[in-house]
């Protein structure tokens, strides 16, 4: 396995490979020093961003490596040089290609052209970095992950995505409540159906947040708002995810020992009231760092083939 590019791509042993290995790198993050030495992974950001930019700029320097950061006016592809050329000289520079940007396509055309390994640090459809270091939190505070229950609330996103197969990869039951017209892509949703029957967990998705929320372990939500929507989507947007709130009254029909996720940055007042974010059942910042111990154990696993990418493909897209 060359790439990552949804946690879909994984096998189960390579997620736990990866949580393991993220969980090493926490206790010793400079036990691979040397492994980049002299080298370079080019980190590329089509839009803004705080926890992906830093923690993979500070997993590289752990590793020994320089990141460079570019952006779209930085590199030949804001004047028009194809995806592919762009790839294949990539990789005759640097060890590896770390991509934040908006199409599915583009990282898979990009990653088919390189050489070298091709992480998707978030795009349009899929967040697997943040997925995995919410596993490894959800681990670290638990102690497993096989039979627990999170419920998703809000915008059926890239990060719900991203969650549903790596809670069904894992073995952890989900639940995704949104409002009509904002569910997950139903494609995704099948994948994580047939990662749940191999692991034996369960996926549901509904319009009800209550239901998803009741008895669950942990409780997720992101902002109702990207960058670039306008002003009447955002208008729009606020007004159907309002009843997804996350606040006290929700949480209450969580297990009393439930946390709350969200992958920041947080709009406190929108999807999460600011006594449940800021309050003691809440674990976002442990997220936080822990995006930063998973993007080193990610491209260790890469750059030493350790990982062995999922065995059955049919039904991913």
């Amino acid at each position: 396995m060359k790439d990552l590019l949804r946690i879909a791509d994984l096998s189960p042993d390579d997620l736990v490979h990866l949580l393991r290995s993220g969980d090493a790198v926490r206790h010793d993050p400079h036990q691979h020093r040397s492994m980049l030495r002299g080298d370079t992974v080019v980190l590329y950001f089509a839009k803004p961003s705080t926890r992906t930019r830093l923690s993979f700029a500070s997993a590289v320097t752990r590793l020994g490596g320089v990141p460079q950061v570019v952006g779209p006016s930085e590199l030949q592809l804001g004047r028009g040089e194809t995806i592919e050329d762009t790839a294949r000289v990539v990789s005759r520079f640097a060890r590896a290609f770390v991509i934040r940007t908006f199409a599915d396509d583009d990282v898979a055309r990009f990653a088919r052209a390189a050489t070298i390994p091709v992480v998707n640090a978030l795009t349009d459809g899929h967040h697997p970095c943040q997925a995995l270091a919410d596993l490894l939190t959800l681990h670290r505070w638990f102690g497993r992950l096989s039979g627990l229950r999170l419920a998703y609330v809000g915008d059926g996103n890239n990060v719900a995505h991203s969650l549903l197969e790596a809670c069904a990869l894992s073995g952890i039951n989900v639940a995704v409540a949104s409002p009509p017209g904002y569910e997950p892509d139903p494609v995704v949703v099948a994948t994580a159906e047939r990662l749940a029957g191999a692991s034996g967990s369960e996926v549901m998705v509904a319009n009800d947040p209550q239901l998803a929320v009741r008895g669950a372990n942990a409780v997720y939500t992101d902002v109702w708002v990207s960058m670039g929507d306008s002003e009447a989507e955002r208008v729009a947007r606020l007004e159907a995810l309002r009843p997804y709130r996350v606040d006290e009254a929700l949480m209450a029909l969580a297990d009393r020992d439930a946390v709350f996720m969200h992958c920041l940055p947080a709009h406190r007042g929108e999807e999460v009231a600011a006594k449940v974010i800021d309050g003691p059942r809440s674990v976002v910042f442990d997220q936080a760092e822990n995006r930063m111990h998973t993007a080193q154990a990610l491209l260790q696993a890469l750059l030493l083939g350790e990982l062995v990418g999922a065995r059955q493909r049919a039904g991913v897209h």
